[in-house]
């Protein structure tokens, strides 16, 4: 099966219109030097490294097909160590092993690169078949980079989806976050605040507005001044839920964009003396393991990780075998999963 998605794959490319003699000319650089851009090797300047990258995003540069790839399937994370990771990989080695695919793995740390390197050129440098994203920063230079090699790129993004147009895997955020706000409606909730994650991830959004939609269609809109925006972590959690449940009239339910601001939530409860439920609701989102762990357990939105690892390597897969993506975004279900952070106000 391996080594039909390399021939597939080889099928599938597109001989550029220029060759790596024609960009080294254009780019005032020897061959080799264009050959280093193209595998990730160190050794070349960062501006000359720019000036080439640029010339084959402008030429639309594809790999000859005597390039073969490694029968290897490419997962970069940003965070390898959260728990997400280890479910999404679960998922991408189930489908890799079915294909005869090994599994390799790239950690990018917030500047984007590895190891101090740019994360693309240990990717070039391995040639895998293709590459799964677990990171919401791919830029347009870095696909175009992989493209030029013709490794096909798909982003699987929990929080969002890519600004460029990437094949990529998600969930239902927005009916997730619908469905947190109905959870707490049903319970007697009417001031309820929501925790988000940042603002220029487009997941994030979808959560709040999922949020919003179902508090105004149950004639509770809203209020502005429940509303916190910021990083996806404890910290953001624990001081933002200090600032909510501190207000004169302080919410009596706190819907969060993720678990680990839920857990921060809890964290501000407990030192203010508050008990959960009892006297304060709490909603994370994604059901990492530690939500089944804390006390109380907490009520989450389950995102299918396992499943979107699968559905990522499945279209990788596809892509690298030369065939065409039915859709190019898949988004799986999330559920509600309740526990016992949530229960009937103690107070209107």
């Amino acid at each position: 099966m391996a080594e039909r998605i390399v021939e597939g794959q080889r099928r599938g490319r597109r001989r550029g219109e220029l060759t790596i003699a024609t960009i080294a000319r254009l780019a005032g650089v020897s061959k080799p030097t264009v050959s280093k851009v193209l595998n990730g090797r160190t050794g070349v300047a960062v501006e000359t490294r720019q000036r080439v990258e640029a010339l084959l995003r402008e030429h639309g540069y594809r790999r000859p097909d005597a390039v073969l790839p490694a029968a290897t399937l490419e997962v970069m994370f940003h965070g390898l160590e959260s728990n997400q990771a280890i479910k999404i990989m679960r998922g991408v080695d189930g489908v890799a092993r079915n294909h005869q695919l090994a599994v390799g793995f790239t950690e990018v740390d917030d500047e984007g690169t590895s190891q101090g390197r740019p994360w693309t050129e240990w990717v070039l440098a391995r040639r895998p078949i293709g590459v799964i994203a677990v990171y919401p920063n791919i830029t347009p230079s870095q696909h175009a980079q992989l493209a030029a090699s013709a490794i096909p790129l798909v982003a699987l993004d929990p929080t969002g989806q890519p600004v460029h147009p990437t094949p990529s895997v998600g969930a239902t955020n927005w009916s997730g976050g619908v469905a947190a706000a109905r959870h707490l409606l049903e319970l007697g909730h009417r001031r309820i605040a929501v925790i988000s994650g940042p603002a220029q991830y487009l997941g994030a959004r979808a959560r709040l507005e999922g949020c919003r939609a179902a508090l105004d269609a149950a004639g509770a809109p809203l209020d502005p001044r429940l509303v916190r925006v910021g990083a996806f972590s404890f910290g953001a959690g624990r001081d933002f839920g200090r600032e909510l449940l501190c207000l004169p009239n302080p919410p009596t339910a706190v819907l969060c964009g993720n678990d680990l601001q839920a857990l921060g939530v809890y964290t501000a409860a407990a030192e203010l003396g508050l008990r959960i439920p009892q006297e304060l609701s709490v909603v994370g989102f994604d059901d990492i393991a530690t939500t089944n762990w804390c006390w109380p357990p907490m009520t989450t939105v389950r995102q299918p990780f396992t499943e979107m690892g699968a559905a990522a390597a499945s279209m990788v897969v596809a892509l690298a075998a030369g065939e065409a993506l039915s859709q190019p975004r898949t988004e799986l279900a999330t559920t509600l999963v309740v526990r016992d952070s949530t229960a009937p106000p103690s107070r209107p």
